[in-house]
């Protein structure tokens, strides 16, 4: 499904720019009630929050009057992870929620992404139909001092520390980044009321430091405070809190593969993985597929985006799918992908076992693996670039079933992204240096 301004998560790009401005956001926001008025919801509640960024303020009032212009009701959430704004749409009965963010982008950009009334993001088909509404005449914008507010953050809090027993987690010290993000307010607050003593980095927002220096995109400053913290685990955030990454008490940071063997196994000893399916997306190690297989259960592949993962799992049934990248989604407990349920799910499966994440990493045995991104001028289909298709067939041939190849433009950002996975270190090297030059032979590369 073409669309002109969304991505594979929402709407993207530099903050004052022509796409992610006041004037477009209020159009967007008249075109996403317009659309709802168009599927028979008058009178649509919305949902509305934001990540920290200095821009969120003005872009949420923005898009709250072109909603309001269009005959929907906004509710302001305020400052809340996106995981949060997804549990409160359906909770809450809404009929759609939006949150401003870029996610793990620099404060010089912003967006925002869709939820539908289940609390799941919206499919490519419906993101075009909101497209399709942008050039109809807009009505007079609404007064954004008129709508209502609430909060999403405090429900989500209690949501998330009853995910363990009351003070499981006594004895423990953890180490958390929050990106200067979203989850400054939210995550401390159930590792503490779980029991746990908290050191902290990234939680002193000022509207312009989001992701600077740490987070998710940083994970080595995590690395750092634990070993200082003397941590058990460590945990880092993305702006809107939607993925996490880990790190073992040791100071090693761990993938997003290792998370989901990790979560996988443990369901499957457990007898709880639903349909005894892990779904991940065609990014994942094929390391993951022997793990899962040897306790028992079956993987099943998507394209890459959250939003993806979780379409597959509902159409298969399955509870638990993710990302290498961090996405994390327990369906049982949250409708879209959650960083701090994903880490409390991993802190279960530690009290459980007796282990420390050092030792259940170890469940993955992965596969040689390399990627690179290339930033590209132009996203011409990769079908159309002779010298990379010709090299793109030639490896898949070489590596037979002892590996694969992907190639794939990014969703969100300028780029060409390369992978290889095979049964060498030394066979997928060289193999990424074949892809890298073939595509610069096709495509003027910045």
């Amino acid at each position: 499904m073409n669309r002109s301004y969304f991505g594979t998560d929402g709407i993207r790009g530099p903050y004052g720019g022509p796409v992610v401005s006041e004037a477009f956001f209020t159009a967007v926001g008249a075109a996403a009630g317009r659309w709802l008025e168009a599927r028979g919801v008058r009178r649509a509640s919305v949902m509305i929050a934001m990540d920290t960024r200095a821009s969120g303020a003005p872009l949420a009032r923005a898009l709250a009057c072109g909603l309001a212009g269009a005959g929907a009701r906004p509710r302001m959430l305020g400052i809340a992870p996106t995981p949060a704004v997804s549990r409160a749409v359906a909770l809450g009965g809404a009929d759609l929620g939006a949150v401003i963010t870029a996610s793990h982008n620099p404060a010089s950009d912003n967006g925002v992404k869709f939820f539908g009334p289940g609390g799941s993001k919206l499919a490519d088909a419906e993101e075009a139909q909101i497209e399709a509404h942008l050039g109809a005449p807009a009505a007079a914008p609404g007064n954004a001092g008129e709508f209502p507010a609430e909060s999403a953050a405090g429900p989500y809090i209690e949501a998330a520390s009853r995910i363990l027993a009351p003070g499981a987690l006594s004895g423990w010290r953890v180490a958390l980044d929050t990106a200067n993000g979203a989850t400054c307010a939210t995550s401390p607050a159930v590792f503490r009321a779980l029991g746990a003593e908290v050191s902290a980095i990234g939680d002193r927002p000022d509207g312009a430091n989001i992701n600077e220096g740490v987070g998710s995109e940083h994970p080595e400053a995590l690395a750092g405070l634990v070993l200082g913290a003397r941590a058990r685990i460590g945990v880092a955030h993305d702006g809107d809190g939607d993925r996490c990454v880990l790190c073992d008490e040791r100071g090693v940071i761990l993938d997003g593969d290792e998370v989901l063997a990790i979560l996988a196994t443990h369901a499957l000893a457990r007898g709880t993985l639903a349909g005894g399916t892990l779904v991940v997306t065609v990014q994942s190690n094929l390391g993951v597929d022997a793990a899962v297989g040897a306790a028992g259960g079956r993987v099943v592949r998507t394209a890459v985006g959250d939003r993806y993962v979780a379409e597959r799992m509902r159409a298969v049934g399955a509870s638990l799918g993710g990302e290498s990248s961090g996405h994390f989604i327990c369906l049982d407990e949250c409708p879209s992908g959650d960083g701090l349920v994903a880490a409390l799910r991993v802190a279960e499966v530690m009290l459980e076992s007796g282990r420390p994440l050092s030792e259940l990493r170890r469940v993955l045995r992965k596969f040689p693996q390399r990627s690179d991104a290339l930033t590209v001028r132009e996203k011409r289909p990769v079908e159309s670039l002779p010298a990379l298709s010709a090299a793109i067939l030639a490896l898949e041939r070489e590596l037979g079933a002892n590996g694969r190849v992907l190639v794939r433009y990014s969703g969100t950002e300028p780029k060409l992204r390369l992978l290889v996975e095979g049964p060498t270190d030394a066979a997928v090297n060289a193999g990424i240096d074949r892809l890298r030059a073939a595509a610069r032979a096709d495509l003027e590369v910045r």
